[in-house]
């Protein structure tokens, strides 16, 4: 058995986040079979996993980021000796403090919070955090930290529900509290008391919550939450519980599946059901799924102060349900079921400033808004093209262009949930995936990968930059066969060099030398050639070194922070110095770089 940890630091919160993440990704499509409530939509497993993907890729990032902090002490060390400078900066620790990993955990968790379960996971997750990183130079905590911090993650989510409904993963991460409360011994034994009594609660859900009893399954919330309780215990003690299937009323099938679909878990405890609800109303009054319901869900985050939170609370409910604030320190994420979709944003707008805003029709299929109703089935499309873009500005040029685009906003990378849900949005047969970004390429690929077994025929240009996209999605003809198209745009976007400014926000090591916080640096395919400390001046000198090599057309974009006089000065250095080279400008909004350079 491979050595596991006895307490809980960053790396048992790596390993925690990992295991969570493929445990969930074994049960999604089961997990999405059981949703019923509060929207019988079938997507609870996926936010879930989604949610838990955008939290270990933060956790990962602050494991990455701390590894090239100590390479980069090791290098400035000998390059300082060499100079002759009397500096020591010291031995970097081992790994990442606890409390980095714990807050890195909570915040991705909270960015990339999708759906209702997916933000309410996200405030036991920022609960825990809460508990974890009270200590800042604490390495560890044992199991009476661990069931400290799994109380006060119960809590925080059932506050950051406006309406706690019981039967539901709130019923069941309490449960999970309780028992680890009553626990003795260390992580192992805490970690195993709260899954045990998570799994008992999960049982008992039907017999709490009427929609679940009529629909013959359990919470499919609380079990993504035993999922990740499970993941748990794997992590203390290097096996999986025996047991996480889901289990389900005797006598009625899964939801989405046949009538002989119920398979060997078809099965609840007859003592775990209780008094049920009137017929046709759900536990907490709210309309059963046959008697319709809001609309649209609509999701954002929200930069705003707390007592701008508390009035856009009071707004929301009064507009929908199924609303879940979570956040805190001036990051929130704000999820809500409506009618009036620009209404829920509008508050938002009045509360702060709203941002990756996403609004989903819950559709005439679904059992929440018409229950029997169906729509018919919109023809797929031909082909079609999924590029991740890093700007509004962008987003809207690619979308005019006929692109189905995902936001990367500076420092949230998409997770590869995000390109499968945008490849479904899409509704093509075929699929051109442009990831436009060196870093995304392997999320793409495991993007494509799933779409492929979901029928889709998708091909991934590797390009590493927008100005590739913005190349390739130049020359695609969707008229042409599949292949040929795909030559084509990939064709173009490896004809297309890419640059990019932007500011250094740290002293680094670089192909052209030492910079300090604050320098101007102009990155040709990735690699630092010049380093200046003038925005016009560094990116005139990064297009000469592009020029110089020869092209036909400069393509320039925009970021919201750049000089308003750049893009003339840069225009009519090309038009005096390189004839026959045709310059386009576009506004990119807040892409994270100063300026991206393409030329073809």
């Amino acid at each position: 058995m491979p050595q596991v940890p006895q307490s809980l630091d960053a790396s048992a919160v790596r390993a925690w986040c990992g295991l969570a993440l493929r445990a969930l990704g074994r049960a999604r499509e089961e997990i999405d079979a059981i949703n019923v409530y509060p929207v019988a939509d079938g997507d609870t497993g996926t936010n879930l996993y989604l949610t838990v993907e955008s939290a270990a890729a933060a956790v990962e990032a602050v494991f990455a980021g701390h590894a090239a902090l100590a390479g980069g002490r090791e290098a400035l060390d000998g390059y300082v000796a060499v100079a002759g400078q009397a500096v020591s900066p010291g031995r970097a620790p081992e790994g990442p403090a606890l409390a980095d990993a714990v807050h890195a955990m909570a915040h991705g968790a909270l960015i990339g919070a999708r759906g209702n379960s997916g933000t309410i996971l996200a405030q036991l997750l920022r609960g825990m955090a809460q508990v974890l990183a009270a200590d800042s130079d604490a390495t560890h905590t044992d199991g009476q930290g661990l069931g400290l911090a799994l109380r006060r993650a119960a809590d925080s989510a059932r506050q950051a529900v406006v309406h706690p409904v019981e039967g539901t993963v709130l019923t069941v991460a309490s449960a999970a509290a309780d028992a680890a409360s009553g626990a003795e011994g260390d992580c192992g034994a805490v970690a195993r008391a709260a899954y045990e009594g998570a799994r008992a609660a999960l049982a008992a859900t039907p017999g709490q919550l009427a929609v679940l009893e009529r629909a013959g399954v359990v919470d499919a919330g609380g079990r993504g939450l035993v999922a990740v309780l499970g993941a748990l215990v794997e992590t203390f003690t290097g096996e999986a519980p025996a047991s996480a299937a889901v289990p389900v009323l005797a006598g009625h099938a899964r939801v989405g599946a046949g009538p002989d679909t119920k398979g060997p878990h078809a099965r609840v405890d007859a003592a775990a059901t209780g008094p049920l609800g009137e017929a046709g109303e759900c536990a907490d009054g709210t309309p059963a799924p046959d008697e319709g319901g809001p609309a649209f869900e609509v999701i954002y985050l929200l930069e705003a102060q707390d007592a701008a939170v508390t009035r856009l609370r009071d707004r929301l409910d009064a507009l929908g349900d199924s609303l879940v604030v979570v956040g805190g320190d001036g990051l929130w994420n704000v999820h809500v079921h409506v009618d009036d979709a620009g209404a829920a944003v509008e508050a938002g707008v009045e509360a702060g400033r709203p941002y990756r805003i996403r609004i989903t029709h819950f559709g005439l299929d679904d059992a929440h808004t018409t229950g029997a109703g169906s729509r018919p089935v919109r023809e797929r499309a031909e082909r079609a093209v999924v590029a991740v873009v890093p700007g509004e500005g962008l987003a809207g040029l690619y979308t005019e262009a006929g692109a189905t685009t995902v936001l990367a906003r500076p420092g949230e990378p998409p997770a590869s949930g995000e390109l499968v849900e945008a490849v479904r949005r899409a509704h093509a047969r075929e699929v051109v995936l442009l990831p436009n970004d060196a870093e995304l390429r392997h999320t793409a690929a495991a993007a494509a990968e799933q779409a492929r077994t979901e029928g889709v025929r998708v091909a991934l240009i590797p390009t590493r930059s927008a100005v590739q996209g913005i190349a390739a999605l130049a020359v695609h003809e969707p008229g042409r066969r599949f292949d040929e198209d795909v030559v084509a745009m990939t064709s173009a976007a490896g004809a297309t060099r890419y640059a990019e400014v932007e500011v250094a926000e740290r002293q680094s090591w670089t192909m052209a030398g030492i910079c300090q916080a604050g320098d101007i640096l102009g990155l040709i395919e990735g690699d630092v050639a010049v380093i200046g400390s003038d925005i016009t001046a560094t990116a005139e000198a990064v297009l000469n070194r592009m020029l110089a090599a020869g092209g036909e057309m400069v393509t320039l974009v925009l970021g919201d922070e750049a000089p308003d006089t750049i893009a003339a000065h840069l225009e009519s250095r090309v038009r005096e110095s390189y004839l026959a080279v045709d310059t386009v400008v576009y506004r990119g909004g807040r892409q994270g770089a100063l300026l991206l350079i393409g030329v073809e």
